[in-house]
């Protein structure tokens, strides 16, 4: 059977999306050129590029092209085709100006070979990690972090999220949510798991080449958004992730503890919220999502096992998977909780919590702060005020006995 031509689109995706180096670029390239044609290809492709290449998209499949024994002639380009206001950057070069990195830096941060995710020293790690039980926290030193934030501000925030999104989204909160499907005679919340851990840079450059910019801009912003773990981390964990769990800390993934996860997770998330929704709307029912939280509400005779099982072959089909043992189902004369907030009439905290900050504001006022600070907070003031602004949530009533309580704490 003849073998179709090579496209060098096809070989520009697959190259951007592994580190540059030949074992790694011969795997990809082998789906599009044939195994046995691969080396020779990688071989003429390092020799073009010892790095991985910088031009601009059009040079970039030219010099493909170029390698593949074609000959391409370089049209002038029409103006790529933005579908929302992002920050336009053109090339790799551009994208370096764009984020005020000198020469090298942006290799550097964005580790397109995966080599600082292999080095066992913590001087050149771009993350700090800790375990909180079986969830790894993955938080960007400063430079890297501040990086992060101006592709929020640039690419991310221009980017629309569906209108079930509530959580990191302005305007939004637990509480908007929770207003949403409080007083309901059945209450559905579903739990996706590994939420950050199952967006790779593949699925990421995938939305921003949709978002208009070239592959290996598009690559190369993924980059700066995504970390893989170290083996000495996993085994640290203190206790032994689920091996599924591992595979993808392993592998390049969305860290959570990042201030870009949040916003990349809702927009990628946003085929998962329109379906769900016309899936909430064609039963008579309300859906919304709190970062992994998934909640279906409704009265009447819903059909609640057709709508749970339909929810998760949504989820998976969009590269997420449900936890079974999260699925709570929670009618009416039962206690309906969503995000932690009551919700079978105006939503609010459980009592239960309202009386223990009651009980700590108390003994803080009557022996002092510093007693009651067994944790160790290092702001203990604006521990308790957070805890405030929690509890009190959708309760004015609420907020004004416990705002009461800590004004008579003494801080002296």
């Amino acid at each position: 059977m003849r073998r179709r031509r090579p496209d060098p689109e096809a070989v520009l995706v697959a190259v951007l999306r592994v580190p540059w180096r030949a074992d790694a670029l011969t795997a990809a390239v082998a789906g599009e050129v044939g195994a046995d044609a691969a080396p020779e290809l990688v071989a003429r492709l390092l020799e073009r590029w010892p790095v991985a290449p910088r031009d601009t998209h059009a040079a970039i499949v030219a010099g493909i092209g170029a390698s593949l024994g074609q000959r391409i002639v370089l049209d002038p380009l029409p103006p790529p085709r933005r579908r929302w206001p992002v920050q336009p950057w053109e090339d790799v070069d551009a994208l370096a100006a764009g984020l005020d990195l000198r020469a090298g830096e942006l290799d550097w941060f964005a580790d397109p070979g995966g080599w600082l995710d292999r080095s066992a020293s913590p001087r050149l790690a771009h993350y700090r990690r800790r375990w909180h039980g079986q969830r790894l926290i993955e938080t960007p030193a400063p430079r890297l972090a501040e990086l992060q934030r101006r592709v929020g501000r640039r690419v991310l925030a221009h980017i629309p999220v569906h209108d079930a999104a509530h959580g990191f989204v302005a305007g939004r909160s637990p509480l908007t949510l929770a207003r949403e499907h409080s007083g309901r005679q059945w209450v559905l919340r579903l739990d996706v798991e590994g939420f950050f851990s199952r967006i790779g840079p593949a699925r990421i450059a995938g939305l921003l080449g949709a978002a208009g910019y070239p592959a290996a801009v598009a690559g190369a912003l993924a980059g700066l958004l995504v970390t893989s773990t170290p083996a000495a981390v996993l085994r640290r964990a203190p206790e032994r992730p689920a091996d599924a769990v591992r595979d993808r800390l392993r592998a390049p993934h969305l860290p959570q503890g990042a201030p870009t996860s949040p916003a990349v997770a809702n927009v990628l998330a946003h085929g998962l919220d329109r379906r769900l929704s016309a899936l909430a709307a064609a039963a008579g029912a309300r859906y919304g999502r709190y970062a992994d939280d998934l909640v279906l509400s409704g009265d009447g005779p819903l059909p609640v096992q057709g709508l749970l099982r339909r929810a998760r072959e949504i989820a998976a089909d969009e590269g997420f998977d449900v936890r079974p043992a999260k699925t709570r189902v929670m009618p009416a004369h039962h206690r309906q909780r969503v995000v932690g907030l009551v919700v079978n009439s105006a939503p609010r905290v459980p009592r239960h919590e309202y009386d223990a900050l009651r009980a700590l504001l108390h003994n803080c006022a009557r022996t002092g702060p510093a007693r009651q600070n067994r944790d160790g907070h290092p702001d203990f003031r604006a521990h308790l005020l957070g805890r405030i602004g929690w509890v009190a949530t959708g309760s004015p009533a609420r907020a004004q006995r416990l705002r009461a309580l800590f004004d008579a704490i003494d801080w002296a």
